[in-house]
């Protein structure tokens, strides 16, 4: 199993216990994140070395794995986790499709081209993109999101399908809610994201641990996501007309009162 990693996205959340499950594990960990003053906390505490800065961009990415791997040697697990969200529908500014693309799409676009030459030439690595099961499924209330987490999963199936038979394991962690800042943040969608039990971060590293020792392709935290992802394959209109009427709820909970009169 490897033993040196990187984990965007770092500084709270999945990916600060990603860091944390890895360092108590024995691995060597450098930690991104945008935020310099907790990621340096993190780090400190973790004994892992912090590189702060946007990972979504190609000079941010390039900065990371080349301070990463003269730090480490060598660098044999990647963890894609930072993301974002927008909460908004068609009412989303070009601007914030293009965030949440470059983050939640691209910063993995580029991770893997200044990954997977190295890899090729050692003989293999690890590439873990944090996906959400909204990448399976859909977001309702976050049009970018439930676009870029699918653009997600597909870039790191492709990703597999590319490269598996040549050393490099690619697996997507795809939870539903989790108990974050994120989820905090979601207002009228927090409801909907807790439908079903929510897990913790650190629950979440658990699963991301034990995925390890293996190189399946899906790491579902909330084990019924398989489920709804099959229904959603094998009954694409009954799917759509479920999640219709979730749409409904939430558009009845959110009404004014003068308009439901």
């Amino acid at each position: 199993m490897a033993d040196t990693a990187v984990v965007t996205g770092a500084a709270r959340g999945i990916g600060r216990a990603i860091a944390s499950r890895l360092t108590r594990e024995g691995w060597s960990v450098v930690v991104a994140d945008l935020d310099a003053e907790a990621l340096r906390d993190t780090a400190a505490e973790l004994g892992a070395l912090a590189v702060p800065g946007d990972t979504s961009t190609g000079a941010g990415v390039s900065h990371l794995v080349d301070t990463a791997y003269g730090h480490l040697g060598h660098v044999d697990a990647f963890f894609a986790n930072a993301g974002v969200g927008t909460l908004a529908g068609l009412d989303a500014s070009d601007a914030d499709w293009a965030r949440a693309l470059d983050t939640n799409v691209m910063a993995h676009v580029r991770a893997a081209r200044a990954l997977v030459p190295r890899w090729l030439d050692a003989g293999g690595g690890r590439f873990v993109v944090t996906a959400s099961a909204a990448g399976l499924l859909t977001m309702l209330g976050d049009a970018p999101y439930s676009v870029s987490k699918h653009g997600a999963v597909a870039f790191a199936e492709w990703l597999s399908a590319t490269y598996r038979h040549r050393g490099i394991v690619v697996q997507a962690i795809c939870p539903q809610g989790v108990q974050t800042r994120m989820l905090e943040e979601s207002g009228p969608l927090q409801g909907l994201l807790t439908r079903d039990a929510t897990v913790t971060a650190d629950e979440v590293a658990d699963a991301v641990w034990a995925a390890l020792s293996g190189d399946d392709f899906f790491i579902l935290p909330h084990p019924e996501v398989r489920d709804y992802y099959a229904q959603r394959a094998a009954h694409p209109d009954a799917w759509l007309a479920g999640m219709n009427r979730l749409q409904q709820k939430l558009d009845s909970q959110h009404t004014p009162a003068k308009e439901n009169a």
